[in-house]
């Protein structure tokens, strides 16, 4: 099972328009939660799902939009993408795709726990 915890950037398509996105993600077991921030005119939303072996599967709400999006998916065995489609009711659908998003702390954190380099805080 992969994780999916981290920063992802994607995009998703409604009626072959795209709208990029900004998503955390954080998993514990199968159960995943998180934010994502679009870049169209409903901006922040929270999620809730799963994701069961490299199926993923979440319901994303818009603050400002009151119903429900399903997304469902798979994730690459690399667990650096994942794609499959989204849909609101009937009505509206379409494809999406994510890709881990780089976090310039958390690599210079890892970078320096890699070196055993000891952090420390600024001094009083």
């Amino acid at each position: 099972m992969t994780d999916v915890t981290g920063s992802w950037i994607g995009s998703y398509w409604q009626n072959g328009i795209a709208t990029r996105f900004e998503a955390t993600f954080v998993q514990g077991g199968n159960v995943i939660s998180g934010r994502i921030l679009d870049d169209g005119p409903n901006g922040e939303a929270e999620v809730h799902g799963d994701a069961i072996g490299r199926h993923v599967d979440f319901v994303k709400r818009y603050f400002s939009y009151p119903e429900n999006i399903h997304y469902t998916g798979t994730l690459s065995d690399e667990g650096n993408f994942m794609s499959g489609t989204w849909n609101i009711g009937s009505r509206h659908s379409g494809p999406w795709e994510a890709y881990r998003g780089e976090n310039p702390l958390m690599n210079e954190l890892q970078k320096r726990l890699s070196r055993n380099v000891t952090l420390t805080g600024p001094r009083m």
